[in-house]
């Protein structure tokens, strides 16, 4: 998808036909995997919609749910009472009168979770991410960053400054050089050190006590973002900085609501109050959007009771074992998993053509899972990106490993055929049939298209 990123002409909607072009190739021959919905939400089983409006069931690998949260019952009735008490929306920005008296006990109650004495609030996970960085960081200031920090960390840097010094991936030593190399020539200006908790494409996690010691030698400040493992891992669900013995250490804590507190928001916690307040009035997502509508606030603070309960505690082994389980029967049938366990399990497919056609493959066995290919991830290192639920069952576990595991070897079947020359892709399903799908498509299929600058196969 890189190539369309940067499109060559004067009309700014007609120069985007080119990647709709590439796109209409791929979904002709079953190999678009993004864009899909589920009918009835995160539930480990579920019926799922193709962008296309193909029907499908299958075991569900793709919803980030980690403890299952978006149907507790006490999650539906404190969102179904606040709506009823408050009404559907903040109806205004933090900055102005958007925050209501359940985001200001939220914000106390993630101060209290974190050991922090101050705490904002974001619409989304995104917005604090890129508004932390863009709301501190001036022209001048410089970023060093882990590259491979998530998106929203990444385009938050990009419009705060040019000064941005990526260290290769949990290297503190590489992040240690950039800090020196900057402090040898600017004493002047500010420099943030950025990593995450968890990174979602590798399931691996950095030393964030060495990280903050960096900052402290350097002058610098540290952001971590949680946004993965915070309320999932750790004795109490503090995730990593709590692992790390580094709760209410770390100069600023970041992180989203949408994996494990079931929904929409994110936060920045700090010591000081400026922080909070100058993010308030500088971070243009915080000053320029919808606060957290009250609903979303209480459903919230109610995961957050349910994390820091026994509740809370049983759920996490059991999405624990789930993750054991998954990961050892993947790797006992051969198939590869990245990092260590974490409700992301990363499994390795390589090659971009042997992924597509794995995922082209897994509607029909009743699957749903995430394909994540390039430039989310380097070229040749595509992976499955299985999200891993309290509530899957065993049964759960041993269906999808199942079905990974013949969607791939199939799909090995397929690329020799098509690297041999005795199918193609326009003959692929008449030379070698899917089977019959969980559920009859409502939609007709897209209309082939002509053949396009970029194969349906090529990275």
């Amino acid at each position: 998808m890189r190539d369309f990123r940067y499109l060559p002409g004067a009309d700014l909607l007609a120069r985007v036909d080119a990647f709709y072009d590439w796109q209409q190739a791929r979904r002709a021959v079953g190999v678009w995997p993004l864009g899909r919905s589920t009918e009835l939400g995160a539930h480990s089983r579920c019926t799922a919609r193709t962008d296309e409006g193909a029907l499908f069931d299958g075991v569900n690998f793709a919803s980030q749910d980690y403890l299952s949260l978006s149907s507790h019952p006490a999650i539906l009735e404190v969102a179904i009472e606040t709506m009823r008490e408050f009404g559907v929306h903040s109806a205004g920005s933090p900055a102005l009168v958007g925050n209501t008296s359940l985001s200001i006990a939220l914000e106390q109650k993630i101060g209290a979770f974190l050991g922090y004495d101050h705490v904002a609030l974001f619409p989304t996970g995104w917005a604090a991410g890129f508004g932390v960085i863009k709301g501190l960081v001036r022209p001048n200031d410089h970023i060093v960053m882990d590259a491979l920090s998530h998106a929203c960390l990444q385009e938050g840097a990009q419009a705060a400054t040019r000064n941005i010094h990526l260290f290769r991936h949990n290297q503190v030593e590489g992040a240690r050089q950039k800090l020196a190399k900057i402090r040898a020539s600017d004493t002047e200006n500010g420099i943030l050190l950025v990593t995450e908790s968890l990174f979602s494409m590798d399931s691996d996690t950095p030393d964030i006590a060495e990280l903050q010691q960096l900052a402290y030698e350097f002058g610098a400040t540290l952001v971590v973002d949680v946004a993965h493992d915070l309320g999932n891992l750790g004795p109490t669900g503090r995730g990593f900085i709590e692992m790390q013995d580094m709760l209410g250490k770390v100069d600023v804590v970041m992180g989203s609501f949408s994996k494990t507190f079931a929904s929409n928001g994110g936060f920045a916690a700090s010591r000081g109050r400026s922080v909070k307040e100058y993010l308030r009035y500088y971070s243009s997502p915080n000053t320029f959007s919808n606060a957290m509508s009250p609903a979303n606030a209480a459903i919230v603070g109610k995961a957050f009771d349910i994390v820091a309960s026994d509740e809370g505690a049983t759920l996490r082994r059991k999405l624990m074992d789930n993750i054991l389980m998954l990961r050892s029967l993947l790797n006992g049938c051969g198939l590869e998993t990245y990092g260590d366990p974490s409700a992301i399990v990363c499994v390795k497919m390589g090659s971009e053509a042997l992924a597509r056609l794995t995922s082209r493959r897994l509607p029909s066995l009743g699957m749903l899972a995430n394909l994540v290919e390039f430039p989310a991830v380097p070229k040749g290192q595509a992976r499955f990106r299985l999200q891993v639920m309290a509530r899957h069952s065993q049964h759960d576990i041993v269906d999808a490993v199942h079905r990974l595991a013949t969607a791939a070897a199939d799909a090995a079947e397929d690329l020799r055929a098509l690297e041999e020359g005795t199918t193609s892709l326009a003959t692929l399903d008449r030379d070698r049939p899917l089977p019959v799908p969980a559920a009859r498509p409502e939609a007709a299929p897209a209309e082939p298209s002509p053949e396009r600058r970029r194969g349906p196969l090529a990275a």
